[in-house]
Order: structure tokens, then C-alpha cells, then sequence
């Protein structure tokens, strides 16, 4: 298991898929996802770790936001050492859905390079990081006038 809580067992998917895009899709989520933005652009090296929120001065995507608000980081170091995401998403005030999510994005990533499976590099994460904040916020309607 790693720190999103998330494994291997699929029971309640769809229950969960649907708690994570109504907390993404939700007032304090949407908020978020812009505090989210915000963070990743205000960092002066534009890379992300995994698996800890702050480690030799880098930071994954919830550390980048915990240190722009100024947050007791090695406190949050000791609740994603214990896997620990209702406590985390307390500390942000999002829903355990969104923080579950967000580690998970965060962590797993791996892409195709030349034709074989690579771990992703720390810039490549951000970059993906951004792109699915950016992605998730809602977009107005258009309007018909």
C-alpha cells in the first residue's frame, strides 16, 4: 500500500471514483485545485518527489502547497510516513478522497520512454501534476449570446 491508502483491491470502485470527482468537482476542491496551481508555479525548481512531502528541500505536489501556506512540514512528514490520508486531508481541509488522490497521482507515476516503461522524472511529475490541476478545474459554460 502506499501512502494514498490505495491498493490492489477493487472492492466499491465505483463508489470511490465518484467520492473523488464529487470532492474535485466540489466548492473546497476547485479552491484547492487552484492553491495547487498556484504552489507548483511559485516553485523555483519545478520538480516533484514522491512518497514523502518534504525531503532535502523538495517537496511532492500536497508539500509544495503545505509550504506555501507555511505548514508545520515535518509534522506532515510523520502522518504520510504512516500512510495516514484522513489525517493529512484534515490538515488541508479537503476530503481524504481528494488528498487519497492526489498522493496517488502524485506517486505512481510511470510513462512510455522510447518504447519501454521508465519511472517518471521529478520535472516530468510536476509538469503532469500541473496539467491535471489545470485539467480538473471546472470550466464555465459557454455562454449562448
Amino acid at each position: 500500500m502506499s501512502r494514498s491508502g490505495y491498493t490492489d483491491d477493487c472492492e466499491n470502485l465505483g463508489l470511490w471514483r465518484g467520492a473523488v470527482a464529487s470532492a474535485i468537482n466540489g466548492k473546497r476542491g476547485q479552491a484547492f485545485l487552484k492553491e495547487i496551481i498556484a504552489a507548483l508555479d511559485a516553485m523555483p525548481n519545478k520538480e516533484l518527489i514522491t512518497n514523502t512531502m518534504l525531503r532535502d528541500g523538495q517537496v511532492c505536489t500536497l508539500g509544495a502547497v503545505g509550504v506555501a501556506r507555511g505548514a508545520d512540514m515535518e509534522r506532515l512528514n510523520r502522518l504520510a510516513e504512516y500512510e495516514d490520508a484522513e489525517a493529512i486531508a484534515s490538515v488541508f481541509k479537503i476530503s481524504r478522497a481528494m488528498a487519497a488522490e492526489i498522493m496517488y497521482l502524485n506517486d505512481e507515476g510511470s510513462e512510455v520512454v522510447g518504447g519501454k516503461w521508465e519511472k517518471m522524472s521529478p520535472a516530468r511529475r510536476w509538469q503532469r501534476m500541473r496539467d491535471w490541476a489545470e485539467e480538473s478545474l471546472n470550466k464555465p459554460e459557454p455562454s449562448n449570446d
